[in-house]
């Protein structure tokens, strides 16, 4: 979206905007090579879009959520793939928060430079696995959807905490969690990254083998945060993560629309010499696909930016203020996939060829939309807030 005067653009909404034309000419390589290549990594790490909501007492931009949304917008605009990476890596760096800052500071790096990868989650039947030893724990397991792991410097591990060969478990009856913080070079990478969109984000797994990790790099999985800052309070911490998460799929479908316009001037049919931009059915997909990404991002930044109003007042934030922003995340991240569907349908044929821009949003887009902030559940609970009910999914 065009900036006004009124609204300087902030720096690292500025660097994603440079950064734009390298990306999009990167996309082809980064689709065979199943990975943002390691040269442009190192170009996106050395702009801070990597950590964009890493602390300010790190060295990090705590960078507020909507001006956060608008860099990776800008990058998910050019290539999905390419800002859901830098998507991830920014919701890793928020979890230092939760750690003491001189172990902050010795996982970020003087001067800070930040990158992540990892998983929230322990697995399947090979799960993560932590055994208490002296002076911290002892890893093994398997994890997946590492994304951006091949330019990774740490990897984020949930683990189940084990008595023996038995998991540990919580008042509540469920295995308790540990999150752990393991280098890079301490974890073998599995090839299974062979999928139909977000090829380009080598969300691979991983494996650790029996790595000791200091007690000092871990923490338990309901770890409150100890630095300060409205980024991250707890109880609108995972809206304000998910806030990046929406600007991939919003970013996606504005890309998706870039690319049917420039198509439209060129391209027509096999039976239709006209120009795709003549046909009235091509022209009134555009206008609506245009009307459903500004009104769901207008929808976004009302509800996240009231939200950030009440975070700033130094209160917790209001049920409402929360469930309003989970509500326009969930609407939007649906709202741009139908957008994107709307865009391919018009271009027909055209669009179908692996390598054109348009095609790797369609497939992008309907692999963003799977991610745990679109689950259709969230619906449910957002009108169950708003009916004065209390949803049994947390974070409401």
């Amino acid at each position: 979206m065009p900036e006004t005067r009124a609204a300087p653009v902030p720096d690292v909404v500025a660097a994603a905007m440079r950064l734009a034309d390298t990306v999009r000419g990167a996309r082809r390589e980064a689709e065979q090579a199943r990975r943002t290549p390691a040269w442009l990594a190192d170009a996106i790490g050395r702009a801070g879009l990597y950590q964009l909501y890493l602390p300010r007492a790190l060295g990090g931009p705590e960078t507020p959520p909507l001006v956060g949304f608008r860099a990776i917008e800008e990058l998910s605009r050019a290539d999905g793939a390419v800002g859901w990476c830098a998507m991830i890596a920014s919701i890793m760096a928020s979890h230092l928060a939760k750690l003491p800052i001189e172990v902050g500071l010795e996982l970020a790096g003087i001067p800070a430079d930040y990158r992540a990868s990892g998983s929230g989650r322990p697995g399947g039947p090979t799960a993560g696995r932590a055994w208490p030893v002296a002076g911290g724990w002892r890893v093994s397991g398997q994890w997946n959807f590492a994304s951006g792991i091949d330019n990774a410097r740490w990897l984020y591990c949930t683990c189940i905490v084990m008595d023996g060969d038995t998991p540990r478990m919580t008042e509540a009856g469920k295995p308790m969690l540990r999150m752990v913080w393991v280098p890079r070079d301490a974890v073998t990478i599995v090839d299974t990254w062979s999928v139909m969109g977000m090829r380009g984000t080598g969300s691979q797994d991983f494996t650790v083998e029996d790595v000791f990790v200091p007690d000092r790099r871990s923490i338990a999985s309901d770890a409150q945060p100890v630095l300060p800052g409205a980024l991250y309070h707890p109880r609108s911490l995972v809206t304000i993560q998910w806030t990046l998460t929406v600007a991939n799929a919003l970013g996606i479908a504005r890309g998706a629309i870039d690319n049917l316009v420039a198509l439209a001037g060129t391209e027509a049919s096999t039976l239709n010499t006209a120009l795709l931009r003549d046909r009235p059915m091509v022209q009134a997909r555009i206008g609506e696909a245009e009307a459903m990404v500004n009104a769901a991002r207008a929808y976004v930044f009302d509800a996240v930016g009231r939200l950030w109003d009440e975070l700033c007042t130094g209160a917790a934030p209001s049920d409402r203020a929360v469930a309003q922003a989970r509500l326009a995340i969930v609407h939007a991240m649906h709202e741009a996939t139908r957008a994107v569907d709307k865009v391919f349908h018009a271009a027909g044929t055209n669009a179908i060829y692996t390598g054109l821009p348009l095609e790797a949003c369609f497939r992008d887009i309907h692999v963003a939309v799977q991610h745990g902030a679109a689950l259709p559940g969230y619906f449910e609970s957002a009108g169950k807030v708003l009916l004065g009910l209390r949803p049994a999914d947390p974070g409401w």
